[in-house]
């Protein structure tokens, strides 16, 4: 863990630039093979995101946005280097034409045509043809060769307005607040999984459930956090559970109550970066999907 984990700032920066993640990796998708996962795109992004948050130096005058882009993109290269699927024998088939068509082009004086590669190889046209489609659907280096723009170009890094910086860092004092408020088994999944990335399988072992539990726990904590910052800040959006007397909303009610009670006792006292709930509560840095929640 690095000394910046924990930074209710390097917090925030991850929080709100979740969606610069999802930006560059439908980018991405759209340029790779089919096979490619787009959720180990995402993983691999929203990790770069936390280190960029980590090590990110205002002072260098950089804009958050375009340095972090930056990180994810050469992360998610990286990624799609490790999963580089083309088996040996291809690639050794692909540099065997690769000679043959430079062979053919010095002694012909100009490109050979895909029969006559084929031909010098004793190899039909078919398997000439599928052999580079193969290379192609592999060739994911070459990504940013694949439009004249690069990724850093299309994500808008317009400023906020002070209006928006204002709505954001309320939303992000609720969203603290929901979460040391959840009941406690809910916030422990939601601490060990998006903050100390702890694996799904060893949080389950540690509570004594499957792994299915944890992630319908997950989903009810994400949904309970959701909830609470729409019933403070957009009321009109927070869906009813169950009986409109019954257990289920009684407790989500009295959750909405002790969040709200947190977040007027928070705001009567002066902000202090060292009192954030989340730097004694939370083991690590955001690295999962937590803004899904806002």
């Amino acid at each position: 863990m690095t000394e910046h984990a924990g930074d209710p700032r390097a917090e925030d920066l991850i929080t709100s630039n979740m969606p610069l993640v999802g930006h560059i990796v439908r980018e991405t998708m759209g340029r790779v093979p089919s096979h490619v996962s787009r959720d180990d795109l995402t993983s691999a992004g929203l990790t770069a995101l936390v280190q960029a948050a980590q090590a990110f130096d205002a002072e260098r005058g950089v804009p958050f946005e375009r340095y972090a882009a930056t990180r994810i993109r050469g992360a998610i290269l990286d990624e799609l280097r490790s999963v580089d699927w083309a088996s040996r024998s291809v690639r050794r088939r692909a540099r065997d034409l690769e000679e043959t068509r430079i062979r053919l082009s010095g002694a012909l004086g100009r490109t050979p045509t895909v029969a006559e590669v084929a031909s010098a190889l004793g190899m039909s046209v078919e398997e000439v043809v599928a052999n580079d489609d193969d290379v192609n659907r592999a060739q994911v280096l070459s990504l940013q060769g694949s439009t004249s723009a690069s990724l850093d170009e299309l994500v808008p890094t317009r400023a906020p307005s002070p209006e928006q910086l204002i709505e954001h860092q309320e939303k992000l004092a609720y969203l603290r607040e929901a979460i040391v408020e959840l009941p406690e088994r809910l916030r422990t999944v939601v601490q060990d999984y998006f903050f100390a990335e702890r694996p799904m399988a060893d949080i389950a072992a540690e509570l004594g459930v499957t792994d299915s539990r944890i992630s319908q726990m997950r989903a009810e904590a994400l949904v309970l956090l959701r909830d609470a910052l729409n019933h403070a800040l957009e009321p009109s959006l927070v869906q009813p559970v169950g009986k409109p007397n019954g257990c289920a909303n009684r407790r989500r009610e009295a959750y909405f109550a002790a969040v709200a009670t947190r977040h007027a006792e928070a705001a009567s006292r002066p902000r202090r970066r060292d009192a954030d709930p989340l730097q004694s509560s939370l083991q690590g840095p955001l690295g999962g999907q937590l803004g899904a929640a806002g």
